[in-house]
């Protein structure tokens, strides 16, 4: 159970910054040697490769329209990245599981992922960039808190992942209708404005 709340939780770390769920996760392993944290990530190489990754995404991610297109450079790597830690917190399982663990961690990461990628759309239409800023931001901390968290409560951090994500797709729900409903209303207008020309 703490395997599948691990996967769950890294997973949706994944799809929103999985190069920073990477280097926590293996940061964890290198100071406290968690059992259920595989050690391949706390190896050197994996953790330089995440902290030169993360560092470029800390960047990009701040930064309005060039997140949009790390965003769409990214849905493959986040969801693949949650499905290689849930088959690596699987270890030694039988193909049963390390399939449901690559599961979860893949597709809690993709989902995560779409919400990140929507809500970032509708904050790119804002005219100021401080919104860019303070989503990478608060995007950063969640994540860094939740997997930190997971790695001693992972039941706990699970359920506060779940209830991340659904607010995500909540919003980026939302977030879609009233940009949706704002292009239309500028169309119309450019519509009117044509037809009276």
């Amino acid at each position: 159970m703490e395997s599948l709340a691990l996967t769950f939780t890294s997973g949706w770390a994944s799809g929103v910054n999985a190069y920073l769920a990477v280097l926590v996760l293996g940061v964890a392993d290198r100071l406290g040697g968690f059992a259920d944290v595989p050690d391949v990530l706390g190896s050197w190489p994996v953790l330089v490769a995440a902290g030169v990754l993360y560092a470029m995404e800390f960047i990009a991610d701040k930064i309005p329209y060039l997140d949009s297109t790390w965003d769409a450079v990214s849905t493959a790597i986040r969801p693949t990245t949650g499905a290689i830690i849930g088959v690596l917190v699987a270890g030694e399982a039988g193909s049963l599981d390390e399939a449901v663990l690559a599961v979860v961690g893949g597709g809690s990461a993709l989902l995560a992922h779409l919400a990140k990628m929507s809500t970032r759309l509708a904050v790119n239409t804002s005219p100021e960039p401080a919104s860019n800023v303070v989503a990478s931001v608060v995007e950063d901390i969640a994540v860094l808190g939740v997997v930190w968290y997971a790695v001693e409560h992972p039941q706990a951090a699970a359920a506060v992942a779940g209830v991340l994500l659904l607010a995500s797709l909540v919003v980026a729900y939302l977030l879609a209708r009233v940009v949706r409903r704002g292009w239309r209303r500028w169309r119309s207008r450019r519509t009117a404005a044509g037809a009276a020309g």
